[in-house]
C-alpha cells in the first residue's frame, strides 16, 4: 500500500501560481510512476502530468504544457506540481496517484493508489 496526501491548493487569481505537493508513505515510493490528475466542476477526471520513477521522463497534457512542471524528490517521498499562468479553466480538485502505468501514463485505471485531493480555484 501507498498512502498519498496532497497539499498546496487554494484560491488564486488568474495569472498566478501555485505549487502542489504530494507526500507518500508506505511501500517503496521510488519504484512508482507518479501522476497528477484533476476533475473540474461538471467535468470528467483528466490527466495533468506524470513523472517516471527516476524523474527522467515527464509527460503533460497539452492544456498545461509550458505552464505546469512536475518534479519529485525520492529521498523525501514527495512529488510536486508547479503551476504557473493559471486560468479559471484550471479550477479543479487535483489528485496525485502512484502506479506502474508503463506507456499508459494518462490512464487513471493504471494507478492503484490515489490521494484525497486538494482544491485549486482560479478566479478571473
Amino acid at each position: 500500500q501507498v498512502q498519498l496526501v496532497e497539499s498546496g491548493g487554494g484560491l488564486v487569481q488568474a495569472g498566478g501560481s501555485l505549487r502542489l505537493s504530494c507526500a507518500a508513505s508506505g511501500r517503496t515510493f521510488s519504484g512508482y510512476t507518479m501522476g497528477w490528475f484533476r476533475q473540474g466542476p461538471g467535468k470528467e477526471r483528466e490527466f495533468v502530468a506524470a513523472i517516471s520513477w527516476s524523474g527522467g521522463n515527464t509527460d503533460y497534457a497539452d492544456s498545461v504544457k509550458g505552464r505546469f512542471t512536475i518534479s519529485r524528490d525520492n529521498a523525501k517521498n514527495m512529488v510536486f506540481l508547479q503551476m504557473n499562468s493559471l486560468n479559471p479553466e484550471d479550477t479543479a480538485v487535483y489528485r496525485c496517484a502512484a502506479g506502474i502505468p508503463l506507456r499508459f501514463v494518462a490512464s487513471p485505471s493504471r494507478y492503484p493508489y490515489w490521494g484525497q485531493g486538494t482544491q485549486v480555484t482560479v478566479s478571473s
